[in-house]
């Protein structure tokens, strides 16, 4: 038992090795003395891989591995990582309200807590426990299969969660007066006026109801919502549930499979590039972001305590009920996606916001240098568990 849990800690400890080992490249190259990732090489590099390296990614993964019948066994999973975001952005609420942080972090904050790393750090751990001895998923070559295809859906949706939910959720937490000049305004008009009659009163409060709509969507930002890894997971969905597109795209012996190569090629520059920008924004935080530890310790509690807790009740209970099946290795995954560290794209969005870059990049440093320390107690218990 203590040479496996020895294996899985060195397992758990190859995939933050690599992205701590790369953000220490991108910190070098930000170096005033080096000066190749300077602050406008890093909003550049982040604006490619907001329009380019992130949706290819998301598409390549998605398209390869969604079916109709995938989408099928698989419904619980889209549910399951949304509740790990409306979770997790709740105990971000509560980190905030304990640590007072300044304004400005507040999205970050919940940021951190509510989207995780569901991209490179499981593709790195499933693999390597399903090819592990003894392991409790069966034939290694089949594991392995599987446990990638769930891993890319829990990708793509991921994604699509953080260009929806938490971007505009950190949005709205970064700026809570920007909305101020509209609710003042709709306030001075009066939407029905003293006396009128039944059918103006109608019209009246109709005329309420889009001002509301209206003032919802502009808070939210529709225009994110169709960001450019909402759209390549869209595009994916439409051809991963075509059986004609697919065949046209998808496979070794399609016609159009150039396609897809070249898609795959640029998603596999995503997770590099966006380590390297962390790593860049290092610097500046490390030279006195004004961070609290409390901070720190509130994100990584939330992150490695509270929610792997709730997510174990949550997937076995969707198990009892009979909505989640009863095999191990789809199990694991589902209660993976409640342990891992804060997405990488974080850093991205707060580069789109030019604010806040430093104190994320401190963040996402500290949680990924305890990951391991999660990676390796929660999975061997789920693994207990599942099996």
């Amino acid at each position: 038992m203590t040479m496996r849990l020895l294996d899985l800690f060195i397992t758990s400890s190859i995939p933050v090795a690599k992205i701590l080992l790369i953000t220490g490249i991108g910190f070098y190259l930000a170096l005033d003395q080096v000066n190749i990732l300077n602050q406008d090489a890093r909003k550049q590099l982040n604006n490619i891989v907001f329009y380019v390296f992130s949706p290819s990614l998301v598409a390549s993964s998605l398209s390869e591995t969604i079916t109709y019948e995938s989408m099928v066994k698989m419904w619980f999973m889209p549910l399951n990582v949304l509740l790990t975001f409306i979770i997790g952005s709740f105990l971000g609420w509560i980190v905030i309200k304990i640590t007072k942080p300044p304004s400005h972090l507040r999205g970050i904050i919940v940021g951190c807590c509510a989207a995780g790393n569901l991209g490179n750090m499981p593709l790195i751990i499933i693999p390597a426990i399903c090819n592990e001895k003894g392991s409790p998923f069966g034939d290694p070559e089949s594991c392995e299969k599987y446990g990638l295809g769930y891993i890319a859906l829990s990708m793509a949706i991921g994604a699509i969660y953080i260009w929806t939910y938490v971007y505009n959720l950190m949005r709205m937490l970064a700026n809570p007066g920007g909305e101020t000049a509209i609710n003042s305004t709709s306030s001075t008009m009066p939407l029905i006026s003293p006396k009128v009659e039944a059918g103006e009163e109608q019209v009246g409060t109709w005329s309420k109801v889009k001002q509301r709509v209206c003032s919802v969507a502009e808070k939210i930002n529709l225009r994110t919502i169709f960001a450019p890894s909402t759209i390549a997971a869209l595009i994916a969905l439409a051809v991963g549930l075509n059986p004609l597109l697919r065949k046209l795209l998808v496979g070794n012996t399609a016609p159009l499979r150039v396609i897809e190569d070249s898609v795959s090629l640029l998603g596999d520059g995503a997770i590099p590039v966006l380590t390297l920008i962390v790593g860049g924004n290092l610097l500046n935080g490390l030279r006195g972001s004004g961070m609290n530890k409390s901070v720190i310790m509130g994100v990584v509690v939330v992150r490695y305590l509270l929610l792997p807790i709730l997510g174990v009740f949550i997937v076995r209970g969707a198990h009892y009920l009979g909505l989640v099946t009863s095999e191990p290795l789809y199990q694991f995954v589902l209660l993976l996606q409640y342990v891992v560290p804060p997405a990488m794209n974080l850093g991205t969005i707060t580069q789109l916001f030019g604010s806040g870059e430093s104190e994320c990049s401190v963040i996402l440093f500290w949680s990924y240098a305890l990951a391991s320390v999660s990676l390796t107690v929660w999975p061997t218990f789920f693994m207990w568990l599942v099996a």
